[in-house]
């Protein structure tokens, strides 16, 4: 799995998953935990892993992002 992307923006994270979801990319929200426990100040980014196979299609999905 490779890195696709580090935010502490929760909504952006949201709607992120849900585009992958819906492009069958599977992806893996980490760090939510740790992020939470240190309370959500943002010194802990969330990263989005995803297999590298799916990297076209992902990237694809943050442009439409920078479209928007």
């Amino acid at each position: 799995m490779i890195e696709l992307i580090r935010t502490n923006d929760p909504v952006f994270l949201s709607w992120l998953s849900f585009r992958l979801e819906e492009e069958r990319v599977s992806a893996i929200v980490l760090d939510t935990h740790t992020a939470v426990v240190e309370g959500s100040i943002g010194a802990i980014q969330r990263r989005v892993m995803i297999d590298e196979d799916d990297l076209v299609r992902a990237r694809r999905v943050l442009q439409e992002a920078e479209d928007l």
